[in-house]
Order: C-alpha cells, then sequence, then structure tokens
C-alpha cells in the first residue's frame, strides 16, 4: 500500500480527531502453497471443507443485526464550489462537465473490466443504477480549518470505552487471535488495535457504496487514475463472491470493513481463514483478523519485538537528531542520555530506532523501531502510528504514558500554519509551496530557523513559534 493509498482510505478515522484472487477452480493443494492460511482451519481444527454442520463463523457485528440495505445513492449535497487544491479537475464548472459524462465514463472501462475477468453480467450487474456522488469533490478537497493536538488525539482514541471493548474483543475471538499470532508472528494487541481505532469495533465503518464512489472518484476529480485501479478492483471482489456489495460499505475513499481495506489491499492481503471459500473481512472475524495479520507480516512486522519506547530526553539534546532519516541502535540513544521514564533497561540494545518528539522538548520523546514504521505503512500519520502502538500496549495491560504532553499549547489552526510556513519561506527556511499541511519539510524547516535563534530545534510549531517568527 502506498503513503497516499492510506491517507486516503482512513480519511474517516482522522476526520473523527481531525493478493491476486485465487481461480475458483484453484486445486487445494494449490491453495495451500499460495495461502499460508488454507492449510488447515486454524479455528476449529477442521480441514478446510469439513466444517461440523451449523459451524458457522459469528459475524463481527454479533449481535445479528437487520440485513444491510441493498446499496442506495448518497443524499448528501455537492458544495458546487472549486476544491481548495486549485488543481484544474476540481474547478466546479469540470467537476460538472465530468458528472455529465459520468454514463459514458463507467462504460469505457468494460474493456479494463473485462482484462480482469470479470464477466459482461457481472459488469452490468454491479454497475446499474451508479451515479456521481459528488459531495466526495469537497470531501476530497476539505482542508480544516483547526487541527487537534497529538495529546487530544489520543485522548479521543485511546480512551477506556474502547480499552474495555477491545478485551471483550480479544477475549471473545481469542482461539482466532491464537491461530493468526501462531501463523504470522503479528501481535494480537495491534490487530486488535488497529481494529478499535479505524472502525471502533466495527460500529463505525462508513456508510457509502464503495462501488458508487470509487466510480465517482474514478471519473471525476483530481485522483483518476488512482480510483480507476479501485473500482476494478471492487467489481472484480463482487465478482468474484468474496464480498456482497451491501458489505462494501465504507468510507467517502472507499476503505471498507471492521479494519478499513481499499480494493485493492484487499486484493493483495486478504485470506480465506477457514477455507469456506470466501475472504470475507467485513464479517467473519476469521478472514478479517488473519487479513489484518496477513497485511502488517507483508509489509515488514518484526516477530516478538515492540513498536517503540516512551524515553525522557535530556535537556540540551541536540533535536536535530529527532528526524525519520537518522536511525541509531537503543545502546547509541542511552549514551546520549536518553532513558526509559521508569528505569527499565532495553531488552535489546542492538534494535535500531530514530526519535520521535511530536510534542517538542517539553513533551515525551519516543524510540520508535522497525514494527513502527510497519504500522506508518497501514497509515503514514505517525500519530495514528503511535496511537495503535499505544493502545496496544494498554490492552496488553499497560499504562498511560508516564511524562505530561504540554496540554498548554494551543494547536495552530490551518490558517495559522499556512502563515508559518510563508514566514518561514519569507526568511529563506521553506522552500515548498505554502499549504497549511505540515511535513518533513516544513519541521525541518522550523528546526533550522529554532536553531538560528537558540531554541530548542524540536520542529514543534506553537504559537510562541508563529509570533518569534512574525517579529513580536
Amino acid at each position: 500500500m502506498t503513503a497516499t493509498h492510506n491517507r486516503l482510505a482512513r480519511a474517516a478515522t482522522i476526520a473523527l480527531i481531525g493478493a491476486t484472487l485465487l481461480p475458483a477452480a484453484a486445486t487445494a493443494q494449490t491453495a495451500e502453497r499460495s495461502n499460508p492460511f488454507a492449510i488447515f482451519d486454524l479455528f476449529t481444527g477442521a480441514l478446510p471443507g469439513n466444517r461440523p454442520a451449523g459451524a458457522t463463523p459469528q459475524p463481527v457485528n454479533a449481535p445479528a443485526q437487520a440485513p444491510v440495505a441493498a446499496p442506495v445513492r448518497a443524499t448528501t449535497e455537492w458544495s458546487g464550489e472549486d476544491g481548495a487544491s486549485g488543481h484544474p479537475l476540481m474547478t466546479a464548472a469540470a467537476i460538472r462537465q465530468a458528472a455529465a459524462n459520468f454514463d459514458n465514463c463507467v462504460a469505457s472501462m468494460w474493456p479494463d473490466a473485462a482484462r480482469r475477468g470479470i464477466s459482461r453480467e457481472s459488469f452490468a450487474r454491479f454497475t446499474a443504477g451508479l451515479s456521481p456522488d459528488l459531495r466526495l469533490m469537497d470531501l476530497m478537497d476539505s482542508q480544516p480549518e483547526f487541527t487537534k493536538s497529538i495529546w487530544d488525539y489520543l485522548d479521543i482514541l485511546v480512551n477506556d470505552t474502547r480499552l474495555a471493548r477491545g478485551r471483550e474483543i480479544l477475549a471473545q475471538y481469542k482461539p482466532q487471535f491464537d491461530a493468526v499470532e501462531r501463523a504470522t508472528g503479528v501481535d494480537r494487541y495491534i490487530i486488535a488495535s488497529i481494529w478499535g481505532i479505524e472502525s471502533n469495533y466495527s460500529t463505525q465503518m462508513g456508510d457509502r457504496y464503495v462501488v458508487n464512489s470509487t466510480a465517482t472518484l474514478a471519473c471525476v476529480g483530481r485522483r483518476q487514475k488512482y480510483f480507476k485501479d479501485e473500482f476494478l478492483t471492487a467489481l472484480e471482489i463482487l465478482h468474484h463472491g468474496d464480498l456482497r456489495p451491501e458489505q462494501l460499505r465504507g468510507s467517502w475513499a472507499g476503505a471498507f470493513g471492521p479494519t478499513q481495506f481499499m480494493p485493492t489491499a484487499f486484493k493483495r492481503f486478504a485470506v480465506d481463514a477457514d477455507g469456506d471459500g470466501r475472504k470475507d473481512v467485513v464479517d467473519n472475524p476469521y478472514d478479517l483478523i488473519a487479513s489484518t495479520a496477513n497485511n502488517l507480516k507483508k509489509d515488514g512486522w518484526q516477530s516478538g519485538e515492540t513498536w517503540g519506547y516512551e524515553v525522557v530526553v535530556p535537556k540540551g539534546f541536540n533535536y536535530m537528531l529527532a528526524d525519520r532519516r537518522h536511525s541509531q541502535s537503543l545502546a547509541q540513544w542511552q549514551q546520549m542520555g536518553l532513558q526509559r521514564p521508569t528505569g527499565q533497561a532495553f531488552p535489546r540494545p542492538s534494535d535500531k530506532a530514530y526519535l520521535l518528539a511530536p510534542a517538542g522538548a517539553d513533551g515525551p520523546g519516543f524510540l520508535m523501531l522497525t514494527n513502527f514504521r510497519v504500522i506508518m505503512k497501514y497509515n503514514p500519520a505517525e500519530a495514528y502510528a503511535l496511537a495503535i502502538g499505544h493502545f496496544a500496549d494498554r490492552l496488553r495491560g499497560g499504562g498511560p504514558f508516564v511524562q505530561d504532553w504540554p496540554r498548554q499549547e494551543k494547536a495552530l489552526s490551518r490558517t495559522e500554519k499556512l502563515e508559518l510556513q510563508q514566514l518561514l519561506a519569507n526568511r529563506g527556511f521553506y522552500r515548498g509551496t505554502p499549504d497549511g499541511q505540515f511535513g518533513s519539510m516544513t519541521r525541518e524547516a522550523l528546526r533550522n530557523f529554532q536553531a538560528s535563534i537558540g531554541a530548542p530545534a524540536d520542529g514543534f510549531a506553537t504559537g510562541e513559534m508563529l509570533e518569534r517568527l512574525r517579529g513580536r
């Protein structure tokens, strides 16, 4: 999965806080070689196809609910305004023109669908009744004025109610977690954490029909090539029979299911863990847990290792070293004065890590290991990956972070971030295009400015730093 892919896929989560498909005729032997979960039924000990009568997997949405409604057209209206990105395909006129050609655009994708093995019947069936959901144009280009601080983000996602439900999920599906952990080496608590944070344990999965959303985005707006692949892959999923149309409901960008798979991610990572012939990551807990683990494993998860450690950073530390590009052993960090706040030793001093200081010199530091980078492949936001790792530790029985956050600091609004970038550019520190979105270029520019005025070069944007840039 690409970083852009995941950023779009999990837009709904951020907004709250701010495998090739096997042919149906494949032999069991082929399935066993290509799918580690198909060797035997991991969760019952039965061979695939020999499940006892009535042993149907309990849906993850239990208790039983009314059947999901058939796909419907979105009712939320488009603003009718140009997109904030300024992209020529996001002008109101371009959007209206593309929307008027929507039916022709969808029909033009039939040859590509046929090359993927989708039948004419399936294509006609699953594209019937689609219409452009232009509200997605507003969502694609939305740039919220106000953002949340890292501590507010964590407070919202890692809370007692969600943790209690996570422990229930771990107990309810213990045989499944046991088997998947043995097969993949992926930590059950990380899987349960992703489940909890992505969809609040299947209660907030999104309500847009994925085929309609991806068709809209394949025909209208600035990401058509990317979303054409997602749309055609969604049709593959339905044609293959892994999921039903009513199960393909999700975020505006097309992510679906309790752990929010994009269609192309489903194709790469979904597995039929219980051997029932379907890869159901929506309502089958067997497949859901195993597929999420398979995703992390293929992205490089290191079995038996943690994601990172909270550390105390000594006064006067050179925060120019707090950079993902600067990785060294835990022992080397320790020699530079970084210690765990509990006084515990690092279990594996030779492990390589980089330093993250998400709240600057006045907040806790974190030494991030390989598995943190793997979580960031799932979603490339450091705040998200930190929340996943911390949530997993709390589910495991760990406590809150030891050090305090600088809660007196107010998160800068987008307008203030845009001004900060412009002021950094005026002083020659920032060479990008000011957009109000902070990334590595902005942090590096801010660190260089801070160093120039003798302040801790931690790259943490505060109101005080904005005032200093203003010259006040």
